[in-house]
């Protein structure tokens, strides 16, 4: 695991691919120390295992799905890039989690500087740009950045001097592919929920269930789940949660479990009921 904060500039010193694969060699001082065989190094934000170490730098495999998913299969002897040792237990976690595992490239359409930072615009395609939001995380090269601002099909971050000097971010210029990986919070959310890459339900759930009014579905045709609305009632017997929590009370059949008082009135039938309707459904949902 990374954090996206760059240790130092490394270049690359070769490249070499046998079709889409092969091994990359990159020149490198700072993130060599305490570095062994076997150990990962981010390099551009793609985490590589180190396969042999030289005096100034180390030697990594790269496979075809690295270069399909990245930039690294394009670079040039001389090439910077930004190295990143994994993160040491007993290190401050300055960045954010931060995997290695590229989800895809960008475009930069343009830099524009606004008095001691620059704007960079960074143009992708849907199923990245539905993960990213304004104010939130995201790894470009390597580098963990606050994203400013976010449109339709581009989103911007803006870059402090500090950032810019230490790392390969502000010497691209518009037209140049940058590595990016989404938030790993904002993935394995996506992922419980069962969403798809428009952003649509696709978990399946069967008898009995729960209408969410629309707003949250789970049902085999990607929509309704039988017998009760959930945005105000849950269950086949009709127990009403309203937008309330909290302590309350269970009848039978059609409970109401709004919080109207601290004490509560249970009945075992109707209660247990309930409870399996709520286990099957978390099931379902992959909870």
């Amino acid at each position: 695991m990374f954090t996206g904060i760059v240790e130092e500039l490394g270049s690359i010193r070769r490249l070499v691919l046998q079709g889409s694969s092969g091994k990359i060699s990159v020149r490198a001082r700072k993130v060599l120390e305490g570095t062994k065989i076997g150990d990962s190094i981010a390099v551009n934000g793609v985490c590589l295992t180190v396969i042999s170490l030289q005096p100034d730098g180390f030697t990594a495999d790269v496979m075809a799905e690295t270069c399909r998913r990245s930039s690294l299969g394009g670079v040039r002897p001389g090439d910077l890039v930004n190295l990143e040792r994994a993160m040491a237990a007993n290190g401050r976690f300055g960045g954010h989690i931060v995997s290695g595992h590229i989800d895809g490239t960008g475009e930069i359409c343009a830099l524009k500087k606004e008095e001691n930072a620059v704007w960079v615009t960074i143009r992708t395609k849907p199923e990245i740009m539905r993960l990213i939001v304004e104010k939130g995380s995201v790894c470009i090269d390597g580098i963990s950045l606050t994203v400013a601002k976010v449109q339709e099909e581009e989103f911007q971050v803006s870059i402090i001097p500090h950032t810019g000097a230490e790392t390969t971010l502000l010497r691209k210029k518009a037209g140049d592919l940058v590595n990016l990986e989404n938030d790993l919070v904002g993935k394995y959310v996506e992922r419980l929920l069962g969403l798809d890459m428009t952003g649509r339900k696709q978990a399946v759930i069967s008898d009995p269930g729960m209408d969410f009014g629309g707003k949250f579905s789970c049902g085999s045709d990607g929509g309704q789940i039988m017998n009760g609305d959930f945005g105000s009632r849950a269950g086949a017997a009709g127990t009403d949660f309203g937008s309330r929590t909290g302590a309350g009370r269970v009848g039978n059949p059609a409970a109401d479990i709004g919080s109207e008082g601290s004490g509560d009135r249970t009945d075992n039938a109707a209660s247990a009921k309930h409870s399996g309707i709520t286990m099957d459904f978390l099931r379902e949902c992959g909870f």
